[in-house]
């Protein structure tokens, strides 16, 4: 879908969709995914049987490796999607390699799908959505009106489709992993971190397609966004503030220092400790700030800093914290003075415009 240009408020938004179509009528609906995974597939299946309120006889799909096992595998399935077919009752059919014209059918609404999109997108006059949440408002909408002229077809689809079973399969894939020295995991090539107290533990990370969960003793603990691609990293610094704090020293030459500025204001803070004191004194200061951000407010914590290195006042923990503990302070916002646009200016140009042509 990138080719589209969507964006969330006002960031590009790279995404897939799940497409899923029935062959008769043409009734289609979709899930927005990030990867050809087996979690994005299994939550698009299980996203449409329980949207269509039943079950076909077969699932076709094309040659998806989360789906479809290499020519020189015994098995035609992949075992996870095995289990998902089981679980409703469905026959697996795959294309043939290099025969996209053998699911056609998906092929054409895929383009229909996707000019419509964009057809939508021009009659709403931007695409630009304030959440993720209003954008998927806007792609169940389409589906609605694209479905509108498929109800009697849908109809005859519908009293042949089986019953769907009592739940939807679990379609995570769950991870034992043990937390490292630093506070963090490492799944699927990313790294997250997880809180400090989990160091040296052993925990189950249940991962699904747009979230991971971490459990620890049949207790889930946390639930993070899961990282699109490969190499990177999300770390939050209220997991490992404990530990630093413990041990000032590691700050300065921490993997993933950067992560532990929560606004430009601490890193500025930062800054401005190094200048004043010693970088032993400077680290423990920073993190006993971060601390208090993560332990009380962190908005309230980065508008005193704002405060103190605008009025050029010395920043340490305890004037923070004395202000902290006062009457809340509220933080004035500037004015931002636009000033008209001169139009003559423009005026000027497309005078100058023929005499640039005639020149050339």
């Amino acid at each position: 879908m990138n080719e589209l240009g969507i964006t969330i408020a006002g960031q590009a938004f790279e995404h897939l969709v799940y497409h899923f179509v029935l062959t008769y009528s043409n009734w289609e609906t979709g899930t927005i995914c990030f990867s050809e995974s087996y979690e994005s597939l299994s939550e698009g299946i299980q996203n449409a049987l329980w949207e269509l309120g039943g079950v076909p006889q077969r699932h076709r799909t094309d040659r998806l490796s989360a789906a479809v096992h290499k020519e020189c595998n015994p098995e035609e399935f992949t075992a996870r999607y095995q289990e998902l077919l089981k679980h409703y009752d469905l026959k697996g059919e795959k294309i043939q390699a290099g025969h996209g014209n053998e699911n056609g059918d998906i092929e054409q609404r895929h383009y229909r799908f996707k000019r419509a999109v964009d057809q939508a997108l021009q009659l709403r006059g931007s695409r630009d959505f304030a959440s993720r949440q209003d954008y998927e408002t806007f792609l169940q909408k389409l589906y609605g009106q694209l479905n509108a002229g498929r109800k009697d077809r849908l109809a005859e689809e519908l009293k042949l489709l089986n019953r769907l079973p009592g739940r939807r399969l679990d379609d995570c894939k769950k991870v034992k992993v043990k937390v490292g020295p630093s506070s963090t995991i490492r799944l699927l090539h990313n790294t997250y971190s997880v809180h400090s107290r989990l160091i040296g533990e052993w925990v189950e990370a249940r991962m699904y397609a747009q979230r991971i969960e971490i459990w620890y003793a049949q207790k889930k603990i946390d639930t993070l966004p899961r990282i699109k691609g490969e190499n990177k990293h999300r770390i939050q610094y209220r997991h490992i503030i404990d530990w630093l704090v413990r041990k000032p020293g590691a700050f300065e030459n921490y993997r993933y220092r950067d992560d532990l500025f929560p606004s430009s204001y601490f890193r500025m803070a930062y800054d401005h400790l190094k200048d004043h004191h010693s970088l032993q004194v400077a680290s423990r200061q920073y993190l006993k700030i971060l601390h208090l951000a993560g332990t009380e407010s962190e908005v309230r914590v980065g508008g005193i800093l704002q405060e103190l290195l605008e009025t050029s006042e010395a920043i340490q923990f305890e004037m923070v914290k004395e202000k902290l503990s006062s009457k809340p302070s509220v933080f004035a916002v500037k004015d931002v003075e636009v000033l008209p646009v001169d139009l003559v200016k423009y005026d000027a140009l497309l005078d100058e415009a023929p005499r640039e042509v005639a020149n050339g």
